[in-house]
């Protein structure tokens, strides 16, 4: 294993960067932002308290974990590499948006990545561990998720509802990045046919490109949240909402239905730029939701978005409305009760 010192981002190693704040914001009650520099943060809290987190990094060449027993302690934990890009071939560029999960007492990685030769044939990959600490264990590759068709499909995430283990994911067809659902015969087969629950057709959602991407699922009060990001990866880049029924089944399209407005934008006050692509997790009290998120700290970006590497993940509380959806608030802000 090989891990990666923490100071790096001081050195201006990648060119533009930040400097680290530790101070801990007054507004949300963490490190403001909290993890530099990863981006497409995904946070794994385990059934004994410990918590894993990963992100894309900004080499996009590697699969990195953390672990800790607070969320605050994943800013300073140490990281460990437990999977390199291949030199040719697939899974040989755009190492992207990695989330761990754990499924049937085995630890899994979805991952996407494009070929060492066609770096934009972005595919969905799956490694698994069987080992008790995933930050040690041996990480084996199971290789593609095979879809109903092939195009540019990647964020893929898992969860489990009344016993039947979901996969949702965003892929291209035609000029939209869509969002679809699927169920799992095993953790990194489909059990066909894949179902479209979301397309891009508001305004917020087509801002750049058109799309929809790096779903995020929360089951509460009845009903099967997905949060996702919409538009360009830049200050346009927001966080958009379909909900179903949790007694509805999930491969009806006719079950999902959009929230009209993004449930999180863009706070320039707080110099939250483009939040998105985010993961649901809970505090060390089991109780307290958290939303965890990228944003950059400014509006303008030099060069392309993929090669600025402050998309810095951040993480904040949030509460419920009254008619039972999530209320996430204003990135940077404290949620109001």
């Amino acid at each position: 294993m090989k891990s990666l010192p923490l100071d790096r981002i001081e050195e201006g190693e990648f060119g533009m960067t930040t400097k680290r704040n530790d101070k801990v914001s007054e507004e949300t009650g963490y490190t403001s932002p909290w993890i530099v520099e990863r981006a497409d943060p995904y946070v794994w809290k385990h059934h004994d308290g410990t918590y894993y987190f990963t992100a894309s990094v900004p080499e996009y060449d590697r699969i990195v974990l953390r672990k800790a027993s607070t969320i605050e302690g994943l800013v300073d934990a140490e990281e460990t590499v437990i999977w390199y890009k291949h030199d040719t071939g697939e899974m040989g560029h755009h190492i992207w948006a990695p989330e761990l999960h754990y499924i049937d007492g085995k630890w899994y990685i979805y991952f996407a990545a494009g070929k060492a030769e066609e770096i934009w044939a972005i595919r969905p990959y799956v490694l698994e561990c069987a080992d008790a600490d995933p930050m040690t264990g041996t990480w084996l590759e199971k290789g593609k998720i095979a879809l109903d068709f092939e195009s540019f499909s990647l964020d893929a995430t898992t969860f489990n509802h009344k016993g039947v283990q979901y996969l949702i994911w965003a892929q291209y067809k035609g000029d939209d990045s869509n969002l679809y659902i699927a169920k799992l015969a095993n953790p990194w087969t489909i059990a066909g046919p894949q179902i479209l629950i979301s397309t891009p057709q508001y305004d917020w959602e087509i801002q750049g490109h058109r799309v929809n991407e790096g779903p995020a699922v929360l089951v509460r009060n009845g009903r099967v949240f997905v949060a996702f990001s919409a538009s360009a990866t830049d200050h346009r880049y927001c966080v958009g909402l379909v909900e179903a029924s949790a007694d509805s089944d999930l491969l009806d399209p006719s079950s999902w239905k959009k929230h009209p407005l993004p449930v999180f934008e863009t706070n320039e006050e707080t110099e939250n730029f483009g939040p998105g692509h985010n993961c649901f997790t809970v505090a060390e009290d089991g109780v307290t939701d958290l939303i965890v998120y990228h944003a950059r700290p400014y509006r303008d970006i030099i060069g392309g978005a993929l090669s600025d590497p402050n998309r810095h993940a951040r993480v904040q509380r949030f509460n419920w409305n009254e008619d039972g959806t999530p209320r996430f608030g204003k990135p940077g802000e404290a949620v109001t009760e």
